[in-house]
């Protein structure tokens, strides 16, 4: 069996704490690992699973691999999709990349909490059964309240071992249908997450999208190989069909069966899901960092870089983080993607990007910023080397407050280490590079007529970017 991590969401709905740039499967949310590790490790204790496959965005490939390799899991491989085409193109792409046709896939989104393990483990080994006999199985939860939010499955009467056949994927109810769903017992939550063999799902998607299916196939044929990256071709991919799997295949074919699980599942689709899987304290609250309340109840409160005091308060959601504060009523929190909207209408950076962004070779912080300067604390891992580059619109100044850089300017290389400083004239070719054994913190004040991010003419680069 071989697990494929699916991981193209944005998470817009947990704003401002997942934005594109760094969605929410890539932070630890619900414990010290992010939602893209834990749903690796929760695979601990399955007998013969083979190495996993990941699917994910390009831009977060090194995120990916990053956090897969904190963990020890070496993949066998991770493709990189250049745009979003839904789930059916991903798992056709996963599917078209294992070793075998009979080679089972377990399908899981990267975004999901399963807090009973067992119960989870017991679904799976159900699922491998059904798969082997040629089904398409899909995991239905069985509901613990009338949901709205989710897509339902009704089980047929017809049972094929623990599996039920699947009667009809039925779209997000209102409240009285909810009811009706919840207190008839045939029906499950969608989750999203699938069983089955490599080619049996190909051979269906051929004959209910063979658009798809030739599509994926052009699109991997020409892709490129780089170490566990497999680079999709964007214009041959962006031609493909998007679909989910179930629109695809799932409603149409007549070999998919159900597996009920109970196993407290939650795809942490908005801000009040977090609130339901997280701690609280005795009055209800879900808290994490510098964080004082009074008279305050059954709230979900995060603070990242400031104090925050709530007084007087209940059933709300308050968010800071170094950039943006968020509050919601618990009851609207679906609304946030609104929010969403109107920045990225706006043009507004906050809609993709944190102050704090991720590189390969580290990070940075953007601590200040006016006309013509902005200042930025950087964080070079130990190894890490920024691509050798130039900028036509500004200079820069480098402070080294921790370790040891070795910079290139021009035709000359110096090797400077704390307290000590260099001046990087515009239109200079440079490179900034860790050689130590202990992380580079710099600082960095940018003075020009144009400060933006666009403003890079790469040479070279040891992480593939153009």
């Amino acid at each position: 069996m071989i697990p494929v991590i699916l991981s193209g969401g944005s998470g817009t709905r947990l704003w401002p704490l997942s934005r594109r740039h760094y969605p929410k499967q890539f932070l630890p949310l619900v414990s010290s690992h992010t939602m893209v590790q834990e749903t690796l490790l929760r695979l601990t204790g399955i007998e013969g699973l083979k190495a996993p496959i990941a699917v994910c965005n390009e831009d977060h490939r090194f995120m990916m691999a990053e956090q897969l390799w904190e963990i020890d899991a070496k993949p066998a491989a991770i493709i990189l999709e250049p745009l979003g085409r839904n789930t059916a193109p991903a798992v056709a792409m996963a599917a078209l990349t294992s070793s075998s046709p009979d080679d089972i896939l377990l399908i899981l989104p990267a975004d999901h909490v399963i807090n009973n393990v067992p119960a989870f483990h017991k679904a799976v080994a159900q699922a491998k059964v059904s798969a082997e006999q040629g089904f398409l199985v899909t995991f239905g939860i069985v509901p613990t309240e009338p949901e709205t939010g989710y897509g339902y499955i009704k089980r047929d009467v017809k049972q094929e071992g623990a599996a039920f056949k699947v009667a009809s994927f039925v779209e997000k109810p209102d409240l009285e249908t909810a009811k009706g769903y919840f207190t008839s017992g045939d029906y499950y939550w969608n989750s999203g997450m699938f069983a089955f063999k490599a080619g049996v799902f190909l051979s269906e998607l051929e004959k209910f999208h063979p658009v798809m299916l030739e599509s994926c196939r052009r699109a991997l044929k020409s892709a490129k190989v780089d170490m566990d990256f497999i680079r999709l071709d964007k214009d041959i991919f962006s031609t493909c069909p998007s679909d989910s799997i179930d629109y695809a295949v799932m409603e149409k074919t007549a070999k998919a069966v159900v597996i009920p699980m109970d196993a407290d599942w939650n795809d942490v689709g908005s801000w009040s899901a977090l609130w339901d899987v997280t701690d609280k304290d005795a009055f209800g609250n879900a808290i994490s960092g510098d964080v004082f309340t009074v008279d305050t109840k059954n709230s979900f409160i995060h603070a990242q870089s400031k104090l925050v005091a709530v007084i007087g308060v209940s059933d709300l959601i308050v968010v800071e983080t170094d950039d943006a504060v968020m509050i919601a009523a618990k009851d609207r929190v679906q609304d946030v993607k609104v929010i969403v909207a109107q920045l990225k209408a706006e043009g507004r950076s906050e809609a993709d990007i944190h102050r704090k962004a991720y590189r390969p070779w580290g990070h940075y912080d953007s601590v200040d910023s006016g006309e013509r300067h902005q200042t930025k604390r950087i964080v070079v891992k130990p190894g890490g080397k920024l691509s050798v580059q130039k900028h036509h619109h500004r200079a820069e100044h480098w402070v080294v407050v921790k370790g040891t850089a070795l910079i290139t300017k021009g035709d000359e290389k110096l090797l400077i280490t704390e307290n000590e400083s260099t001046y990087i004239p515009l239109g200079i070719v440079h490179c900034l590079e860790n050689p130590g054994v202990i992380p580079l913190e710099i600082v960095e004040v940018q003075t020009g007529s144009y400060l933006g991010e666009d403003d890079i003419v790469r040479f070279d680069d040891q992480y593939g970017r153009v």
